[in-house]
């Protein structure tokens, strides 16, 4: 076992405290301070490797890069895991709510979250923050907490269920490490590049705040001519509607797959606007001066911040970087980009998760909607796509019936997997991921709907079919969460071994199932191994001997958008 560190930055300054702990939680030693933390951290880190033991990631790790840890234990990702699996999904996570709970004090809320893009960087680091009563003091807090969730996690009774959970707690912690280095590292992002991109297609950049682009303004007036010249506001979707409906075209919205029904020429010119219009907004150019310094687009991850496990992001569009614009992403001079991504991820999962022989063969390698095809729908492609999509997402209208019938006959354990848990979801009950992340309870207001509902109720049938197709796709979707987590955590530990310093390679980008490595380019082929052995280990890991496999699409670029 490796040691363990409580660490607690000074709200204030450069320094901190430090107290050494057992592998339960109990204290080893008197706690220290230290005068400049971030040396005394680099100083145990390079003799011992320890498992820190903070808040949190921003509030105890952003404080000490550039110094890298090996790994630690993340208060606040691991108390809503432990909540969720103790039946208490949703209460509050900080570092006070926790503490209140051991001493049977009132619990109080989280605070909203705050990212490094907030004007006021101090207010990250103090003490309020945490949610603590006056005069407790931050490192008790955090050994006392650590201590209670090191004894939740040992009253898990079944120990293959224990083991999978102490993972989860493990690689959700090093989920943090890596985002607040992704955000202090950054990913490579050529400015130039991208007012390129966005004056070609949106015009010069307006000199007057909150102006359409020229471009977008010349389009929006193309439309209104288009809908009979009358003015109206192209970014409501009402008055589009509004618009289209005095032409005497009913829409049911302005989706595109709608529009693009319609035999009107507004139609094409609603989609083209929107494009345009999401661009500038999403991307433009406040997106860059907000996010986008020192040649990096640095994005704010939330880690865990779906109820399935996979990040979220505060703003920035970190989990989409839009086609058009990856050409904005150039490695350094001297350097590359290695980007994988995991192909027919979500399918893959069911196979090892249910266990089933057929689909596990039909997933060994290559395309597997094209084995699926060859083995089950007479070659058609299309069709094994529309009914393994349909199976893990629960739908049955259209034509999927028999192509559902077709996979319960061939992949009865996958089918069963899936269907079982839907049956949960729809009784009421909370199913797990792989690792041991449980999804949200049902709401009161779902209990009261379906349980007062008559058999033939329509309104409380629908209800329970909904939760039913949510739990359906949680066990794959959060257990494919739980595979990319190890993944990421393997992947990290192995790149630190490559090389160390200003020139070793480091994630700068991760989006469900796509990572992306900046790496000096005589380490890029080394890089690219590491992706792979990182995914077969986390593969191992989190599903045990399966004979299911995991390919990655692994690119070597210098430019994003050469990648796919």
């Amino acid at each position: 076992m490796a040691p363990r560190y409580a660490l607690a930055p000074d709200p204030h300054g450069p320094g901190g405290r430090l107290q050494p702990l057992a592998d339960d939680g109990t204290p080893l030693g008197a706690p220290h301070h230290a005068p400049a933390l971030a040396t005394a951290v680099a100083r145990i880190e390079a003799a011992e490797q320890p498992r820190w033991v903070f808040a949190a990631a921003d509030s105890g790790y952003a404080p000490l890069l550039p110094v890298r840890l090996a790994r630690c234990h993340d208060l606040r990702l691991t108390e809503p895991l432990l909540l969720g699996h103790e039946g208490h999904w949703g209460e509050p996570r900080s570092l006070g709510a926790a503490w209140a709970r051991v001493h049977g004090r009132p619990v109080p809320a989280d605070l909203p979250e705050a990212g490094a893009a907030d004007d006021d960087q101090a207010s990250l680091f103090a003490p309020d923050r945490l949610q603590l009563p006056p005069g407790v003091d931050p490192l008790e807090a955090v050994v006392t907490v650590h201590a209670d969730q090191q004894r939740r996690l040992s009253a898990v009774r079944d120990a293959g269920e224990r083991a999978r959970l102490r993972l989860l707690v493990a690689a959700e912690s090093a989920g943090g490490l890596l985002a607040a280095e992704i955000a202090a590292d950054g990913l490579p992002w050529r400015a130039d590049v991208h007012d390129l991109l966005l004056t070609e297609l949106l015009g010069p950049r307006p000199q007057i705040p909150g102006a359409r682009p020229r471009l977008v303004a010349e389009l929006a007036a193309e439309l209104q001519q288009a809908l009979g010249g009358r003015p109206f506001n192209p970014d409501s979707p009402d008055q589009v509607l509004r618009a289209f409906a005095e032409q005497g075209v009913k829409l049911p919205s302005t989706r595109s797959w709608e529009l693009r029904r319609v035999d009107h020429p507004a139609a094409e010119l609603v989609i083209r606007y929107k494009e345009l219009s999401r661009l500038h907004t999403a991307h433009g150019w406040a997106w860059q001066s907000a996010w986008v310094r020192g040649g990096r687009f640095r994005p704010e991850y939330v880690v865990g911040g779906v109820v399935s496990g996979r990040w979220a992001s505060r703003g920035g569009g970190a989990l989409q970087i839009p086609r058009i614009l990856r050409r904005a992403v150039v490695a350094d001079p001297g350097w590359s980009l290695v980007v994988a991504d995991a192909a027919q991820l979500e399918p893959r999962v069911l196979a090892a998760l249910s266990e089933d022989a057929g689909l596990a063969r039909t997933a060994a390698e290559g395309d597997l909607y094209e084995a699926l095809a060859a083995t089950a729908f007479q070659g058609d492609r299309s069709k094994a796509k529309l009914g393994l999509l349909g199976a893990m997402y629960g739908q049955t209208s259209g034509d999927i019936g028999p192509l559902l019938a077709t996979l319960r006959r061939r992949y009865p354990a996958a089918m069963g997997y899936v269907e079982a848990a839907a049956r949960t979801g729809e009784d009421g009950g909370i199913v797990r991921s792989r690792l041991g992340r449980t999804c949200p309870p049902p709401s009161a207001e779902w209990l009261d709907r379906t349980e007062a509902a008559d058999p033939g109720d329509e309104a409380g049938g629908r209800s329970a079919r909904a939760r039913g197709r949510f739990t359906r796709n949680f066990v794959i979707q959060a257990s494919a969460a739980d595979w990319a987590l190890a993944m990421l955590a393997g992947l990290r530990r192995r790149l630190a071994a490559l090389s160390s310093g200003a020139d070793r390679p480091h994630l700068v980008f991760f989006q469900h199932d796509e990572v992306m490595v900046h790496t000096p380019s005589d380490l890029a082929d080394r890089v690219a191994a590491e992706v792979a052995a990182a995914a077969d280990e986390a593969r191992a890991l989190v599903f045990g001997d399966t004979p299911v496999r995991f390919p990655l699409s692994t690119a070597v670029v210098d430019c994003y958008a050469d990648a796919k």
